[in-house]
């Protein structure tokens, strides 16, 4: 791989603890950031692994707030705040995946409360100083330091009971992450490097995850990816599949990881005939001539769905998206055209497979 003669990369300043049973590390942690009364942020249908980790916080635990919601509504972070300032929380403890750290990052765009993260998806957002709230419909997003949790904990046994349908989605959304790194403005050689790692760790791990959810090395392989992209996804500019992504899930309150999954080959199949380079590198990485053929092949062989209308998504919605998909200048390595939209996010919603449009 030829290095550019000149270029800029920003590490994101975050603590890593990666393995298996690396969890049982939680209570010295806390410690050594000196917190001693959080809450721990989770999803309605994870406030069990929400009390098992407050139990494992011990002392330091003042209590678990089972109340993080997909695409984090603007009177959720609200609520939340107001609970964080009236109990006098120093710290919050997020258990879970995009959504869970997306509050967590809401509390602490607002509050400057320090966040630990433990994620038991492959959403990535726990290595991003990227937020997003939504109002109306509306996501808005935007990039502060301080949002970014002082702590990750990856124990990949955490993710052994994470459907397989849910783990193959989320792990498509990771490599999203880094598939747009590649062809970011803003990357690097460094970021190139993982990048094509992270691709090359999902495109092997999700097939065997899919079949033998409960393969730890697959597992582990599967969360490292993840970890990966979302260092991508926090040290560069994201670019057409995120922008649309945002739009289609936060206007019709579509899931995340699913909607990404979705997309992605449609975005890619339009966006690498315009850098070569992310083609080149990519290709090589997932072992493809055609990465975004390749990805749509792996989504229908591990039963991950192809089409935005499963979804519940409606087709009289596409014209909506071209709209607020051109509202707005973004980089992005192809023109980003009324047609070129309207093309992607049909394809995506019906479900054909992706057309080159060189």
């Amino acid at each position: 791989m030829s290095t550019p003669d000149a270029f800029v990369h920003t590490s994101q300043p975050s603590r890593v603890i990666f393995g298996s049973g690396r969890l049982s590390e939680l209570p010295a942690e806390l410690d050594r950031l000196q917190l001693s009364r959080v809450i721990v942020i989770c999803t309605p249908p994870q406030q069990a692994t929400g009390n098992a980790v407050a139990d494992l916080c011990g002392h330091r635990a003042h209590s678990v707030y089972p109340h993080a919601t997909m695409h984090v509504p603007r009177s959720v972070a609200a609520a939340a705040c107001e609970y964080v300032n009236t109990h006098e929380i120093d710290g919050a403890v997020v258990v879970g995946g995009g959504s869970s750290v997306g509050l967590g990052k809401a509390l602490a765009l607002e509050t400057g409360l320090p966040i630990l993260a433990i994620p038991t998806t492959y959403a990535g957002s726990e290595m991003t100083p990227i937020w997003g709230i939504t109002d109306h419909g509306d996501k808005t997003t935007g990039r502060d330091v301080k949002v970014l949790p002082r702590t990750v904990i990856y124990d990949p046994d955490l993710t052994l009971t994470l459907p397989a349908s849910l783990s193959v989605s989320s792990g498509l959304n990771a490599l999203a992450h880094a598939a747009e790194a590649l062809y970011a403005p803003d990357g690097s050689p460094i970021i190139e490097m993982m990048a094509g790692e992270a691709a090359r760790a999902l495109t092997k791990a999700l097939p065997a995850v899919a079949t033998n959810p409960t393969d730890k090395a697959a597992r582990a392989e599967l969360l490292y990816g993840a970890w990966l992209s979302g260092a991508c996804l926090g040290a560069t500019s994201m670019s057409l599949h995120h922008k649309l992504c945002h739009i289609i899930g936060g206007t019709f309150d579509l899931p995340h990881s699913e909607v990404h999954a979705i997309v992605l080959p449609h975005v890619l199949s339009y966006n690498l005939d315009g850098a070569p380079r992310a083609r080149d590198i990519l290709s090589r990485a997932v072992g493809a001539d055609d990465p975004a053929a390749l990805i749509y092949s792996l989504s229908q062989q591990i039963g991950s769905s192809t089409s935005l209308q499963d979804l519940g998504m409606s087709g009289g919605n596409i014209e909506l998206v071209v709209s607020k998909a051109t509202a707005n200048p973004y980089s992005n390595p192809r023109p980003v055209t009324a047609e070129s939209i309207r093309s992607i996010v049909s394809g995506a919603f019906f479900g054909t497979p992706p057309k080159r449009n060189p």
